[in-house]
Order: C-alpha cells, then sequence, then structure tokens
C-alpha cells in the first residue's frame, strides 16, 4: 500500500480525481485543501485510508506542518503529485505586479517548497515518485498567459534538473502536460475582470478571457482517463520522462517538436560556427 500526498483537493479539479484512483487501487492518501470542510463528506466514506488537510501552498509554514503530518499518520509519502495551480490572464507588458508574483508564487515557489519537504523522506527510504503536474502552455506558451506559461516552462526545467539529482536515491520524477480538460479551471474567469495596465493589451486579453468562457464546460479532456494515463505511465516498465494528456495537446506538442528541431536543422551552420 502507497501513501499519496497531493496538493490542490479542490473538488473539481486534478487532484481529487488523482486520490480517487489511489484509492481504487488499495493506496492511501493525503489531500490538502484551502477549504477542507468541502472535502468532509467526501471523505468520510474512505475512512481511515484518507487524511484530509488544510494547506496554503504559498505558505511554507503550513507546507512544512502538512508533510510532517501526513508521516507521522502513514509513515512516509510514497508519490507527490503537486496538483495545485492555477493561471490569471494578462498581457506580458500590461498584467498588473500582483498578477506576476501570485502567478509564480502558487505554480513555481509553491512547488518548489513541497518538493523540499517531501524529500528528505523519500531519501531516507530510498524511493518515490514525484508527479508535476505541467501544461501544453508550459511547452508553447500561451497568448495573454504568459506568467502561467512562464511558470509551466519552469516546472519543465526544474523537473528535467530534479530527475538527475534525485535518481541515485530511487526517486522517479514525471512531468505531466495536459491540454484542456474538463475539470472547473476555467470557471474562475467568468467573474475575474480585466485588469490591465496597457490599454493595448486590453483587447487580446479580453478575447483571451471570452474564449476561456465561451469553452468552459466543454474542453475535450476527460481528467479520469487523464490521470489513469498518468498512473500507467507511472507502472510502465519504462515510465517516461514526461507525458503529454489529450488529442489537441499532443498534436500541438508533437507540431512544436518538429518545428523546433527542422528550424534547429536549418540553422546547423550558424549554429557550429559560433566555437573557436
Amino acid at each position: 500500500m502507497k501513501t499519496w500526498f497531493i496538493t490542490g483537493g479542490t473538488p473539481g479539479g486534478f487532484g481529487l480525481v488523482y486520490a480517487e484512483a489511489a484509492l481504487e487501487q488499495g493506496d492511501q492518501v493525503v489531500v490538502t485543501a484551502r477549504r477542507p470542510s468541502e472535502l468532509r463528506e467526501w471523505a468520510e466514506p474512505h475512512g481511515d485510508r484518507v487524511l484530509v488537510l488544510q494547506l496554503d501552498v504559498t505558505d511554507v509554514d503550513q507546507v512544512r506542518a502538512a508533510v510532517t503530518a501526513a508521516e507521522a499518520r502513514f509513515g512516509g509519502i510514497d508519490v507527490l503529485v503537486n496538483s495545485a495551480g492555477r493561471g490569471w490572464y494578462g498581457s506580458i507588458e500590461g498584467a498588473p505586479e500582483e498578477t506576476i508574483r501570485r502567478t509564480f508564487d502558487l505554480n513555481l515557489f509553491a512547488v518548489v517548497e513541497v518538493m523540499r519537504a517531501v524529500l528528505p523522506g523519500m531519501r531516507a527510504r530510498g524511493g518515490g515518485w514525484i508527479v508535476n503536474m505541467s501544461s501544453v502552455a508550459g511547452l508553447v506558451g500561451a497568448q495573454g498567459f504568459g506568467y502561467y506559461a512562464a511558470a509551466k516552462f519552469a516546472i519543465e526545467g526544474l523537473s528535467e534538473t530534479l530527475r538527475q539529482e534525485v535518481e541515485p536515491f530511487g526517486v522517479r520524477v514525471l512531468v505531466v502536460e495536459p491540454g484542456a480538460f474538463r475539470t472547473k479551471a476555467f470557471t474562475y474567469f467568468q467573474d475575474e475582470d480585466v485588469n490591465e495596465i496597457v490599454d493595448a493589451y486590453v483587447p487580446m486579453v479580453e478575447g483571451v478571457k471570452a474564449a476561456f468562457v465561451d469553452h468552459n464546460g466543454k474542453q475535450a479532456g476527460d481528467p479520469v482517463r487523464g490521470v489513469q494515463a498518468v498512473i500507467s505511465a507511472m507502472n510502465a516498465l519504462a515510465p517516461p520522462k514526461r507525458i503529454v494528456l489529450g488529442n489537441s495537446g499532443y498534436d500541438v506538442a508533437v507540431a512544436m517538436h518538429e518545428n523546433a528541431l527542422a528550424e534547429l536543422r536549418a540553422n546547423e551552420k550558424l549554429s557550429r560556427g559560433a566555437d573557436f
């Protein structure tokens, strides 16, 4: 029986889907959320196999306390799923500074703190899995969502390096890159005002908001199937380093890599000519 520590357990998101999948295969889970009362009814049927903890992942002290409580309850953490996160729309030039900072605090620095809190136990036990939820936006960017994309690009690079550093301790790292999935992620945008400090970008950002609102509930990605794909990847004889989820995401990722390779080869002479 494995113990999962899952951030971002708000109903309607990937976090709770991971928790349910883990429970279905006989594991035990720690689910964290800012409002744990929302999970009381969900957790009750699972008894002692579920521990729900209040956690604001941007609060370092709360992160450490939650990990300590999880390890005290279950003896250790075998799988960490960094699922907490969301984005705010805005242009690169015109997004308010507060928006920029909270985007990185939630989507990058919080992930760092959770990993740093969990890794000592994994190293001591000689194994574990870290599953970092990135995004297709962390591969190709997203107009009007650039700071979210930048944070996910950072998660990609952070995970690549982390994988090399923790492999000797038996810890494995998987990056998950979903496209548009039918979670509640897009519901946040309906009532949020466009808050641009550069007027020239307001029409673009308003268009981005409208697209998110219109697409809410129509996303092609099934979170349950997505999580099952992740678990299958983890259980593979040769687990991948990263996995894209969804048809549209897969097509975008393949096109990005193919175009990048073509451009790299087209400029080979320039690249190789830069050495002494």
